[in-house]
């Protein structure tokens, strides 16, 4: 039924779209012009045949947006809530090109409460749409349609792996039929999945199974007798998928290159790599930074000002960190502490209640006004607005030994904020957690990613209750 015709549902998917997009559009005209007008809205207006003819380029332009959105990959394995943020986001950047637009082609008269009206009603019905296509296919599913049987050939930890997310994810529709394995006895369960036979029943297993998919999940040992298997189950005509025993090493989202038909598979995928991303991002530190430095001005004098008072030390700390391709940099902030020799500070980090803050310091870290001064480190190059929280030199030498990865955080420069911490791990938090999450924000990351996480930085990303 539907999982045969991908294709098919998202033209149908496309031209609904394209129908919401002109009805929202149209519907902000007559709010504006019909429904709530005012004198001041019609005199000087343009006429209708104008307006309606901007559809032309809206519509278009608009499903540009949403597929590069993806908007219109399978939802068999995206969540709700991120296509609802894939929703709000690519209206978002519609809208910024509609301003843009008229900008540019200097067009006038354009009521800006047809725009508002219209962003309103596109975000609003293209949520509903989608959330009413989620209901329709979680009943197929819970009828019996829209259901993928997969055959897993193999036993390993990915087979354990794939089930587990299979089992978590009752709404992607897929049922696990069963297990080939030559090493595993027959009849053996896994959450309910069972051993039914050995690999060299594939043969007979595959034409009297109706299977929408196999996977190939061979133990490591058994690599050897892969081309064989995939050859055939190609044959059998059903699709082919492999999932390999070596995710801990490979990430989720590997950097595939051709060598002149070689397939090269990138450990890291590192997108700031790229010359071109590298000069957007430098770019975007310096403006972001220069930015916030004018607003938080009176802050930081404010900051600067009370810690003098207070104790009559210095307003700044300067420390040593390592950055990016494990160079140190003298990182700053505004001093928390009482001054202490350089013995004291090569202890541990701040505990709570640790005698050594001060009162002023309290307040600013809790707030992580203390951070501000790493702008200048982001002016000079040494960091990034949004980037892996730098850590000092003898933290990082224990660390990379103890645990797993721990250095490809050096491959970006460090930030004031990240990823990582508007999570809540900041301060006294699981260090592994914490690069979890900075090599999720190294492997993916993207323009969007970074306004994202300095938008949510603004609302979660100043209070810090593990700061002492």
């Amino acid at each position: 039924m539907i999982k045969d015709n991908q294709r098919t549902f998202n033209q149908l998917h496309i031209i609904i779209d394209g129908l919401l997009i002109a009805l929202s559009y149209i519907a902000g005209w007559y709010c504006k012009f019909v429904f709530f007008p005012d004198e001041m809205g019609i005199m000087g207006a343009l006429d209708r045949q104008t307006y309606f003819s901007f559809l032309y380029y809206i519509v278009p332009g608009y499903l540009v947006v949403f597929y590069f959105s993806g908007l219109y990959n399978p939802k068999r394995y995206s969540s709700a809530r991120r296509e609802m943020f894939n929703v709000a986001k690519a209206n978002f950047l519609g809208l910024a090109a509609i301003f843009a637009f008229l900008y540019i082609f200097k067009i006038k008269d354009v009521s800006r409460a047809v725009i508002s009206y219209f962003f309103i009603f596109s975000v609003c019905s293209e949520m509903a749409e989608r959330l009413f296509i989620r209901i329709i296919l979680r009943r197929l599913r819970r009828s019996g349609y829209n259901t993928k049987y997969v055959l897993l050939v193999g036993y390993s930890r990915a087979t354990e792996k794939y089930i587990d997310r299979i089992m978590e994810n009752p709404q992607w529709g897929y049922v696990v039929r069963g297990i080939l394995d030559d090493r595993i006895p027959v009849g053996t369960r896994y959450k309910g999945v069972k051993v039914i036979g050995e690999l060299a029943n594939l043969e007979v297993v595959l034409p009297e199974n109706k299977l929408d998919e196999i996977g190939v999940t061979l133990d490591l040992k058994d690599y050897d007798r892969l081309e064989k298997i995939v050859n055939v189950c190609e044959k059998s005509g059903v699709h082919t998928k492999f999932i390999p025993d070596y995710n801990s090493v490979i990430p989720s989202s590997p950097y595939i290159e051709d060598l002149n038909g070689l397939t090269v598979v990138n450990i890291r995928h590192v997108p700031l790599s790229n010359t071109v991303n590298m000069f957007i991002k430098r770019t975007m530190d310096l403006i972001c930074a220069l930015i916030i430095l004018i607003i938080f001005s009176p802050v930081m004098i404010i900051s600067a000002i009370a810690i003098r008072v207070s104790d009559g030390g210095s307003a700044i700390f300067k420390q040593e960190r390592v950055g990016r391709h494990n160079r140190p940099f003298m990182m700053y902030k505004f001093r928390t502490m009482k001054e202490q020799s350089e013995k004291d500070e090569l202890k541990g980090w701040t505990t709570k209640g640790d005698p050594r803050v001060t009162a002023i310091g309290r307040f600013l870290r809790h707030t992580s006004l203390d951070e501000l001064p790493q702008l200048i480190n982001v002016l000079k190059g040494d960091m990034s607005v949004v980037g892996p929280r730098p850590e000092r030199p003898q933290f990082v030498e224990k660390f990379k030994e103890e645990i797993p990865r721990y250095m490809i955080k050096h491959q970006v420069r460090p930030g004031l904020t990240g990823w990582a911490q508007i999570n809540g791990y900041r301060g006294d938090t699981s260090i592994r957690k914490r690069i979890e999450y900075d090599i999720y924000y190294i492997e993916n990351w993207s323009v969007g990613f970074d306004i994202k996480i300095m938008f949510l930085t603004i609302f979660k990303g100043f209070i810090n209750k593990n700061a002492y």
